[in-house]
């Protein structure tokens, strides 16, 4: 398969599994809400942002590796393959151990400070120790073999088993839930389906690259990139699990679940827009390993138009949609107020802020530039942090909304001068003027909200809602797209054309 080819089948099967999910992500919290409580379900999700915090031992490995087998790869070279891979298992072992040892001192300090009269102590201990073992598989088994299919495009391998494990996954939890079995033993079931996932990658991996050898000699010089991928990492980790954590720290259980509310919906929108990045990284790092240098600036260019059209359509819709839907769904909530409009603008511009600069960020990781760019990074994630904190204390979950949205600001103007200079030799002005245009395009498909009270009573007439202001947004946004970047918008449109042929 080419290049094309492989983000298609990327694309497709990442598709499906963000729309599983998606599904998933509205369905559980609901259903642990309705169960357990408000208080219980915010505690699943904070403990879920710890352990995220807590996998930072990896120290950038997974970058490291994936960047370091692109060359390798491409010239055929099962020797240095298999020096690479030997390489990251033995640090991933090593950043195994580490993971437990944390995970297990977080289980008696997290259930130490946060117990009460409402969640005892076991309860808050145990349920940290299951939610880690995933992250312990991963570790010690998976990982091995997920950085070898991510740096080979073949991410619509880890997306399919994905896509069952989660299914099997809900399916216990569902029952459990349904029954009102123990939460702690509830989430102990729900590990069974992770073996299910560790037989099936290892057996296509060992079928497909069977000469892959994870005791060869390994080549710890080619992930010397690890300690600068890491600064990347930190800033994921913090910008996506941040809030919740300033949450538990500041505000209390309660706050931490109207949180995963809302941002349930925008894990679900930013899992869709992630479709459409599937395996471009290693696309893109292909490229620039072979230093075909106008390729890489036509393929950016018609990147960023096809990106940013759907992008002002997700969010265009998502601005006028996102609290009518909130109250539909949390109707039958009594023990918290979800309804926050203030909170719920924030949160969706700085969903916004945090995709706007996709196509950008995507070209550090194909470039392997992360010394370049660690500073930066570090004062990105300090201005959510220290920002957050601060202004938690004063406005609540607005407050570290702000800070969130100040630290994706700049960061966003921070790309569009780097990488234009040191990566695409391009000027930035057509990167500034389409970001704009974003902008435009989503104020202008929200005009019709503005003259109409938008408070559908039902899913169904949210549904109604929501197609005929798509159809209004995709009208807007393809006009636009037309009139001003038209060289791009045809040469997607015999891409697209030319993928359904095949």
């Amino acid at each position: 398969m080419n290049r094309t080819q492989k983000f298609a089948l990327n694309s497709l099967t990442t598709a499906i599994s963000q729309v599983v999910v998606m599904i998933v992500g509205f369905i559980t919290p609901s259903l642990m809400i309705r169960t357990y409580g408000s208080e219980i379900n915010g505690l699943v999700s904070s403990i879920n942002q710890l352990i995220n915090y807590i996998s930072l031992v990896e120290a950038g490995l997974s970058g490291a590796a994936v960047f370091s087998l692109y060359k390798p790869l491409a010239d055929g070279d099962e020797k240095g393959i298999n020096a690479i891979v030997s390489a990251a298992k033995k640090y991933y072992f090593q950043a195994g151990y580490a993971f437990s040892s944390a995970a297990l001192i977080l289980s008696l300090v997290y259930a130490f400070l946060k117990s009460s009269q409402t969640i005892s102590f076991n309860t808050i201990f145990l349920l940290t120790l299951i939610l880690s073992v995933n992250g312990c598989v991963d570790f010690f088994v998976l990982s091995r073999y997920r950085v070898i299919l991510t740096a080979d495009q073949k991410t619509y391998v880890i997306s399919s088993v994905s896509i069952l494990q989660v299914i099997v996954r809900t399916s216990i939890i569902i029952v459990c839930a349904l029954n009102e079995i123990d939460v702690v033993f509830l989430y102990g079931l729900a590990l069974l389906p992770i073996i299910l996932k560790v037989v099936i990658l290892s057996g296509y991996c060992k079928r497909k690259y069977s000469f892959l050898d994870f005791g060869a000699e390994p080549n710890i010089e080619a992930l010397g990139r690890r300690y600068d991928v890491i600064y990347q990492q930190i800033l994921g980790v913090v910008q996506t699990g941040a809030p919740a954590i300033i949450a538990t720290v500041v505000l209390d259980f309660f706050s931490v679940s109207i949180y995963a509310v809302y941002n349930m919906v925008m894990s679900g929108l930013n899992g869709i827009l992630s479709i459409f990045i599937s395996g471009l990284p290693a696309g893109f790092g292909e490229v620039i390993a072979k230093k075909e240098y106008e390729t890489l600036r036509k393929s950016t260019s018609e990147f960023e138009v096809a990106y940013y059209y759907i992008l002002s359509i997700a969010y265009g819709l998502t601005f006028a949609l996102m609290l009518p839907f909130i109250k539909i769904y949390t109707a039958n909530f009594h023990d918290a107020n979800y309804i926050l409009p203030m909170f719920s603008f924030l949160i969706v511009l700085n969903g916004l802020l945090y995709n706007i600069k996709t196509p950008q960020s995507m070209l550090i990781i194909s470039a392997g530039m992360y010394k370049e760019t660690r500073w930066k990074v570090t004062i990105q994630a300090l201005i959510i942090v220290l920002g957050g904190f601060v202004f938690a204390y004063f406005w609540g979950l607005p407050g570290i909304m702000i800070a969130s949205c100040a630290s994706n600001l700049y960061r966003t103007i921070d790309l569009l001068l780097f990488v234009p200079k040191y990566i695409t030799i391009t000027s930035p002005k057509k990167s500034i003027l389409r970001m704009l245009r974003v902008l435009i395009q989503i104020v202008i498909a929200n005009m019709p909200v503005m003259f109409m009270d938008l408070n559908p009573s039902g899913y169904k007439e949210w549904i109604f809602c929501a197609i005929a202001l798509g159809i209004w947004s995709l009208l807007v946004v393809t006009l636009f797209t037309f009139i001003l970047d038209k060289r791009e918008f045809k040469a997607l449109f015999n891409r697209l054309k030319n993928m359904v042929r095949r």
